[in-house]
């Protein structure tokens, strides 16, 4: 085995090394440089304009607590609205509840979808399920003019920067109130409220302005940049803190639980400081 490494740069003072065994594939799309690798320690791992977005090893949690948090919290899931994710996971996770019926999936770059579909089929096994709707288009433009009302929307961007710099502003978070049910709610990942302070107060300020109820929780993704992973979550009329009796219950799932639930919107004083 060769001693080849990869350098992924998050601030001028931080970086990570992961030691790979080969570049699997790569290519240039339209929209950012895409890569696979095979990793020693995660398995392969899906690269975009250098960053890890996916790994085989941990993707689970991601994909279930973005996903679980906000299915489990609306009393009858119908329709699902998922922006970008064209690893598919987050798709996987929501058709495992009986209760939907219509998945709309919008990903601007179909690269991404078909890379995943080749070598991550576990993750994308959802795009042939008859429930879900591929949409190779800008999200921003998808919610500014769908007339499609949904129950739930997942915001499943990778870091601003790029292509997704847009699905971070409070215009988009106004699109996408504007297509949710009148009990709708949605969720985003809002970046590392250590590393990312400013994106992190700047998703909760810009959708406070458009949602009355906005909670956020945390994860700890291991291979996203170091300590708790945010996610940002603005409701109509729900309170995700507030998990009612699980009419819908999934089995198999290896992270999320409703204890994890629970405990995921326990803040820490300095992160609720920065939210206030």
């Amino acid at each position: 085995m060769g001693n080849y490494w990869f350098y992924e740069n998050h601030t001028d003072g931080y970086g990570v090394n992961w030691k790979i065994k080969k570049i699997v594939h790569e290519e240039t799309t339209k929209f950012q440089d895409l890569a696979i690798v095979d990793t020693v320690e995660w398995g392969k791992a899906l690269v975009l304009d250098g960053m890890f977005q996916t790994t085989e090893k941990d993707e689970f949690i991601y994909h279930e607590i973005i996903t679980h948090v906000v299915m489990k919290t609306h009393p009858n899931p119908q329709k699902v609205l998922i922006i970008g994710g064209g690893d598919g996971g987050v798709l996987r996770e929501v058709l495992k509840y009986d209760s939907v019926i219509h998945v709309d999936m919008v990903e601007i770059d179909d690269r991404v979808v078909e890379n995943s579909k080749v070598f991550f089929p576990q993750i994308a096994s959802g795009f042939d399920d008859f429930r879900s709707n591929l949409h190779t288009k800008d999200g921003m433009q998808f919610v500014k003019n769908t007339l499609n009302k949904y129950d739930v929307a997942i915001v499943d961007s990778s870091d601003p920067i790029g292509p997704a710099v847009g699905l971070f502003s409070k215009e988009f978070y106004k699109d996408i109130s504007n297509c949710l049910n009148d009990d709708g709610l949605v969720v985003v990942q809002s970046e590392s409220p250590i590393f990312y302070e400013d994106i992190f107060k700047s998703v909760h300020k810009n959708m406070s302005a458009i949602f009355s109820n906005v909670y956020v929780y945390l994860a700890t993704i291991p291979t996203y940049v170091s300590g708790p992973w945010s996610f940002t979550i603005g409701s109509k009329k729900y309170n995700p803190e507030n998990l009612p009796n699980d009419k819908n219950y999934i089995s198999g799932l290896k992270y999320y639980s409703e204890s994890v639930h629970k405990a995921a919107f326990a803040l820490p004083p300095f992160i609720n400081q920065m939210i206030r």
